[in-house]
């Protein structure tokens, strides 16, 4: 895509960032993560974006109570295809098992999708705790993250990946960190210092370093 790259919103920061995100909200308090997320989706929907939220542990009625105390008109924006909720497991492993190749060229795909439908872009974010069912694959879930920049000079996107602190381990985590060139702490979004290149991580990866 050759669109150029406007400023955006995310809601929960006064600050504006270029249009194109892959952030990281790690956290471990329910009610910071549900004003963060809120405002992020809200602020999408506010923008003209096409929004998905990738459920795994929060049902689609807690995401749209959240939504609605902002004033958003949901049920509009669901008739519209404006906004949408989906089980996680089927957004990230469609087959029935997580091919991270797979992955992003839907994402590729869902961006090209909105712009022709007249939308500003293309914002998600979805509950990564989908990895602990066993699926076939899930094991390639850094190979995924780090992959996700490699694209972004491609087209823009805005993405936020949730990790509950309480359920993964403090060197997944950390993993994890390396892989998002943003991160959210204590409310507002930074560049994160623990960032490794993708060609980097990858060529560790591969030579099991990481």
């Amino acid at each position: 895509m050759n669109d150029q790259r406007q400023e955006v919103d995310l809601g929960f920061t006064q600050e504006v960032f270029p249009e194109c995100h892959h952030v990281c909200l790690i956290f471990d308090n329910e009610e910071q993560r549900r004003k963060i997320v809120t405002q992020y989706l809200a602020a999408g929907l506010k923008r003209g974006d096409l929004v998905r939220y990738f459920a795994d542990t929060t049902s689609p009625t807690e995401v749209r109570a959240w939504l609605a105390e902002t004033g958003i008109e949901l049920p509009k924006a669901e008739e519209t295809g404006a906004f949408a909720i989906a089980r996680a497991e089927n957004a990230y492993c469609p087959s029935g098992q997580f091919v991270p190749p797979e992955v992003i060229t839907s994402m590729e795909a869902r961006y090209v999708m909105a712009r022709q439908a007249g939308y500003h872009g293309s914002r998600t974010t979805g509950e990564m705790t989908w990895v602990f069912r066993d699926i076939p694959g899930s094991d390639r879930l850094l190979e995924y993250e780090t992959r996700i920049n490699l694209i972004t000079e491609t087209f823009p996107y805005i993405g936020m990946c949730q990790y509950d602190a309480r359920l993964f381990d403090g060197a997944t985590l950390f993993k994890v960190l390396q892989v998002h060139p943003y991160m959210v702490a204590q409310g507002q979004i930074v560049r994160n210092p623990f960032y490794v290149r993708p060609e980097e991580f990858l060529k560790d990866l591969a030579s099991g370093q990481s």
